[in-house]
């Protein structure tokens, strides 16, 4: 066909151009927020502040090019010894997700940690027993995470003089992050960071049931930076940490309790600034602790904002040290509320291991590149985080790798669009999709997804240009936009009678010809439909082609949202029936209900396809409000009885209980 004009519409943010002259009345009839682009979601990479953390290092691992561990690498799942190993002293980065507990055989034998890695227990549950990570000199950029390490003692051998079974020992490193991880019952020392290892930090550990909790330096050189923060350390008697020939110590809102009383009175102590060492103590918490901070007449201590209770012998403090804030920003608890806080948030968090973030471009270079380093089968939630930015490229989501969320991290989701210009001339409908989702349980948030073909200007045989299909269950949309001409979002399913189901919700989405299209069980709430104008005066296109399966009731139910259109009046059709390729039991279902509709709706809205007529597919309207919203003989309205059974729960609940809505 011949268009008259291009009706593309520019990637803009809120407030500009025509998106936001069309649809400046919905803020006040739906409360979607400012002009059809809700705030986004928070981004993946900051954690509700209830969490207290990100997937990012702080302190010192975050200085001199930062510490990524296995960042950019492929993520596996590890539950045994032998794949443990491997994967962790791989030449490869690799982020490694330990699953379970596993013991380490021979009692006491180390798992070597290579360089450019992250091992994370997955939710709380992740232990090494009975083994020690070790990281050779050299090593570089490593992150452990959210893992128990325990259980190496030898009976009798409280002073761990026969043995050097540590929980993690490191030599001569540089950029280590050690994170919400459980110390516990080892043989020697729980964590020891030796001979000039370089750019570290230790946050939210506990390190419980032990003697020689924590011990940093073994070198005459002084060159060590390290940032010790919200651990716990309870039920040890000495190295909480002691911190030999550091150049730069930073302890802050570190809580000491129930420290271990054997009547040793030079070594039951707290925190030791040994040799040449320069300390810095910060708003930490001494609860019933013998000599709480003590220095070396060689070495610096400054000690500021801590609260003593019930302690005794020595509070050394003496020289300047140093300003962290010299060196990077944090932030500093009171206090007091330090018990409260590393209780609740040391140590292995479900939260932590329950999901893994990929970030794009900062690791994985395409979002594609991201997709592909998820493991097939994967069971764990991984969040691929996408910065702002235009990428031109397509995406395709295999069925083989579920639990995924793509997450745009700019502040409204036109700062971040997937778009390609692929028309189903080459390479067919699906082949011409931007984005292709056929995995389940995929949630998209606060992205732009794009086919800026331009029909206008090409003349082909097939103009269809698809920015999203799925074929997936439990597909969720939240903040997003599609945009496209013809067949701009497919939703739809593996075969005629399985039934996914699709969520969109606060989203928009625009086109002419058949856009929202399909046979998946589909529901758009309080989003924004927009009804391009093709040029004519008579027909510009439809909203919807359902192919629904002739026994699954419920296909498209649009609610709550709003229709807007530069059509002119009684131009648009809200839908016609596909049968894709005659197919006699896709019987399109479609309801429009508690929704507004412009004078672009013709007063005969369903129309017939391909020799099928509209009237033997299951279109209704309910409730619709709007100059388009007039009830004619031509348009079946539920009753209120009947408006009962098709409600959002009624599409999405299926036989699971799938119930994303209530997340709102």
């Amino acid at each position: 066909m011949t268009h008259l004009r291009s009706k593309r519409l520019p990637l803009m943010r809120p407030g500009h151009g025509r998106v936001a002259a069309a649809v400046l009345g919905l803020v006040a009839s739906l409360g979607l927020g400012a002009v059809g682009e809700a705030s986004a979601a928070p981004a993946a990479t900051t954690a509700p502040t209830a969490d207290r953390w990100t997937d990012r290092p702080h302190g010192f691992a975050s200085l001199a090019g930062g510490t990524t561990g296995g960042a950019g690498g492929k993520v596996v799942t590890v539950t045994d010894q032998a794949s443990l190993a491997k994967y962790a002293a791989a030449e490869e980065p690799y982020v490694i997700r330990v699953k379970g507990s596993i013991p380490v055989e021979p009692f006491g034998s180390d798992i070597v940690v290579g360089s450019d890695k992250t091992i994370i227990g997955v939710g709380d549950t992740g232990e090494i027993v009975h083994g020690e990570l070790h990281l050779n000199p050299g090593t570089s950029n490593v992150i452990i995470r959210n893992l128990t390490i325990r259980d190496s003692y030898v009976e009798g051998d409280w002073d761990g003089k026969s043995t050097d079974f540590d929980a993690i020992q490191m030599d001569s490193v540089d950029h280590v992050w050690i994170d919400h991880n459980r110390f516990t019952h080892m043989g020697d020392g729980l964590l020891d960071i030796r001979k000039d290892s370089q750019y570290v930090t230790v946050s939210y550990n506990q390190f419980t049931h032990h003697n020689k909790a924590f011990g940093i330096g073994w070198t005459t050189d002084v060159k060590t930076q390290i940032t010790i923060d919200h651990n716990w350390f309870t039920g040890t008697k000495q190295r909480n940490p002691s911190a030999d020939n550091c150049a730069y110590a930073h302890l802050y809102n570190n809580y000491l309790s129930a420290q271990v009383a054997d009547g040793d009175p030079v070594w039951t102590y707290g925190n030791w600034s040994r040799g040449r060492t320069r300390m810095v103590i910060e708003n930490s918490y001494y609860d019933g602790v013998r000599h709480p901070y003590q220095a070396d007449a060689t070495a610096e201590l400054v000690q500021r904002g801590s609260v003593l209770r019930n302690t005794s012998g020595r509070h050394d403090t003496w020289g300047t040290a140093f300003d962290p804030r010299d060196f990077y920003d944090y932030r500093l608890d009171p206090a007091a509320a330090v018990p409260a806080l590393v209780q609740r948030f040391s140590g292995p968090q479900k939260r932590i291991g329950d999901s893994v973030v990929l970030h794009v471009p900062a690791h994985y270079p395409t979002v594609q590149a991201a997709v592909d380093a998820v493991p097939d089968g994967n069971d764990v939630l991984v969040t691929i985080a996408v910065a702002p930015g235009t990428y031109r490229a397509k995406v395709y989501v295999p069925a083989s790798k579920p639990n995924l969320v793509l997450q745009g991290t700019g502040r409204h989701r036109s700062d971040t669009v997937i778009v390609h210009d692929t028309p189903a001339e080459y390479g067919g409908s699906t082949g011409s999709a931007t984005v292709r989702i056929a995995a389940n349980d995929v949630t998209a948030r606060n992205l732009t997804f794009s086919n800026d073909f331009d029909e206008a200007a090409v003349e082909l045989k097939g103009e269809q240009a698809l920015a999203m299909k799925t074929t997936g269950d439990r597909i969720v949309f939240e903040n997003t936009a599609f945009l496209g001409n013809q067949d701009t979002l497919m939703t739809d399913s593996p075969k005629l009678t399985t039934a996914s189901r699709v969520y969109i919700r606060d989203s928009y989405i625009e086109g002419d010809v058949d856009f929202i299209y399909g046979r998946a069980t589909t529901v758009i709430e309080r989003s924004v439909i927009r009804a391009l104008s093709r040029g004519s005066t008579t027909n510009n296109g439809y909203i919807t082609a359902a192919s629904t399966w002739k026994d699954n009731p419920y296909g498209f139910l649009i609610t709550r949202s709003k229709v807007v259109s530069d059509a002119p009046a009684g131009s648009f059709h809200l839908g016609r029936p596909w049968h894709p390729g005659g197919e006699p039991d896709a019987i399109a279902q479609v309801l429009i209900r508690d929704t507004e509709l412009p004078a672009a709706i013709k007063a005969a809205p369903w129309t017939d396809m391909s020799g099928f007529s509209w009237k033997d597919a299951r279109f209704s309207e309910y409730r619709n409000v709007g100059p388009g919203a007039a009830v004619t003989a031509d348009r079946p309205q539920l009753s209120d009885a009947e408006a009962r059974s098709y409600t959002v729960a009624r599409y999405l609940n299926g036989s699971d209980g799938w119930a994303p809505y209530d997340r709102h």
